[in-house]
């Protein structure tokens, strides 16, 4: 019989989508809030991988990643993903998002985005939020699967990821000295 353990903590990241800069500030002040400190923020990066947030948020759309600092326990991903929620409604105008924000988390082994849409790969996590495996980690890089998004498996966003990853490893060095 297997003996149940607390698996290593992991980086949580966010991917915010937004048209208007003018939201961003209390977008992130309200993530810290949840996440904790910002260690990292990418450059802005134009938004053209779907239409599915034209209809809502409008054309011209910008994308930024959000690395954050601490370490956390993989099962806070559900409560994350509600917290994002409810900074997208807080944020929102005229009952329309002005900034779509998904959370997820760096695990040595693997990534794992948190969505609110079911499918076949993805895990009810509860309180209707499923866990979307996005990344495996073989042969010295994250791989992406059958069901990974267009933009998360280009190089740029896997290269990233990958040194993402790198910063994880030397943070759980600490981690596991200082335990």
């Amino acid at each position: 019989m297997g003996t149940a353990k607390t698996p290593k903590p992991v980086k949580f990241f966010a991917s915010i989508i937004f048209k208007d800069e003018e939201f961003l500030q209390p977008a992130e002040e309200n993530l810290k809030a949840s996440m904790g400190d910002i260690e990292k923020k990418t450059a802005f990066m134009p938004f053209y991988h779907t239409k599915y947030y034209e209809g809502e948020m409008g054309k011209d759309l910008s994308r930024f990643f959000i690395l954050f600092e601490p370490l956390l326990q993989r099962d806070t991903l559900l409560e994350m993903k509600l917290k994002t929620n409810d900074i997208e409604h807080l944020l929102s105008t005229n009952g329309k998002r002005t900034v779509n924000i998904d959370p997820g988390y760096i695990a040595l082994e693997h990534v794992v985005l948190a969505t609110t849409k079911g499918y076949t790969h993805r895990i009810y996590l509860g309180k209707g939020i499923f866990a979307d495996l996005t990344f495996i980690y073989n042969d010295g890089t994250y791989k992406p699967l059958e069901w990974t998004y267009p933009d998360y498996s280009s190089k740029d966003i896997i290269s990233l990821f990958n040194k993402w990853r790198d910063r994880l490893k030397q943070k759980m060095i600490g981690w596991e000295d200082g335990r």
